[in-house]
């Protein structure tokens, strides 16, 4: 078994990556290469780890040369695996929807699952943070959906005339885009010149906030007033309804 973790070691395959290949946890991974032998193995992930390392038997690991070339057949047979057996795992919760829906939402969770896997910095972290905030607001900025059509035409994913929604607002957006994204990339934007720009951009979030704030606290107020009136102590489950039709009654009390 000795072996066996230094040929590993040796091809640059971690735990964590075999353990995936072999549809097993890390915890249980390294419970077999604990063992005495692979043969100790289950048969199915012997077969799987054979397989993987194109030999017959244990006794075939003394014959392996490590060069580029088998490095790289190791490495396409182990991604294949991962990629298989992340999609199985990702596909079953995907019931009710098509083979096309299911395969994007298959590549777009298995691209997050495997940068958060890598990522050691947090970066991505705050990258997926911000882009699960971009996904909660689309529905109500219509721009948002613009922004990922320019850039998928920028990187060259989707031909340039290619329009999937609003055919004129995107065509406008686009060519404003386009010249920020020049004025940037070319320095025409020095931070001193659009300070005040930034300025108002601040405002403009801090006006946001105050508005929504003061929309919560005016809701609270309504809700509380509907419990008082409706003789509820809390909003619950079985209230719910009777509460909110009250809530809109007293809201329109003051139109």
């Amino acid at each position: 078994m000795q072996q066996l973790n230094e040929l590993l070691t040796e091809l640059g395959i971690s735990k964590v990556r075999l353990a995936k290949y072999l549809g097993v946890s890390r915890q249980m991974l390294y419970n077999y290469l604990a063992m005495d032998s692979i043969h100790d193995w289950p048969k199915e992930k012997t077969v799987k780890l054979f397989s993987l390392l194109n030999i017959e038997d244990e006794n075939s690991l003394n014959s392996i040369v490590v060069d580029g070339d088998y490095i790289m057949e190791v490495e396409n047979r182990l991604n294949e695996g991962v990629k298989d057996s992340t999609s199985r795992e990702v596909i079953t919760d995907l019931k009710g929807f098509n083979k096309k829906e299911q395969d994007l939402l298959a590549d777009i969770i298995n691209i997050l699952k495997e940068k958060l896997l890598e990522d050691k910095t947090k970066k991505t972290y705050n990258t997926y943070i911000y882009l699960y905030h971009y996904l909660q607001s689309m529905e109500t900025t219509e721009e948002l959906r613009y922004i990922l059509a320019y850039m998928s035409k920028s990187m060259g994913f989707t031909p340039a005339l290619e329009f999937a929604f609003d055919q004129d607002k995107q065509f406008i957006f686009e060519s404003i885009l386009f010249s920020a994204m020049t004025l940037y990339h070319n320095g025409g934007a020095s931070k001193s010149k659009i300070a005040e720009t930034h300025k108002r951009f601040v405002q403009d979030i801090e006006l946001k906030n105050e508005e929504k704030l003061s929309r919560t606290q005016e809701l609270n107020t309504v809700k509380v007033q509907a419990l008082r009136e409706l003789g509820y102590s809390e909003l619950t489950t079985e209230n719910a309804k009777e509460v909110f039709e009250k809530m809109a009654e007293i809201q329109s009390r003051k139109v």
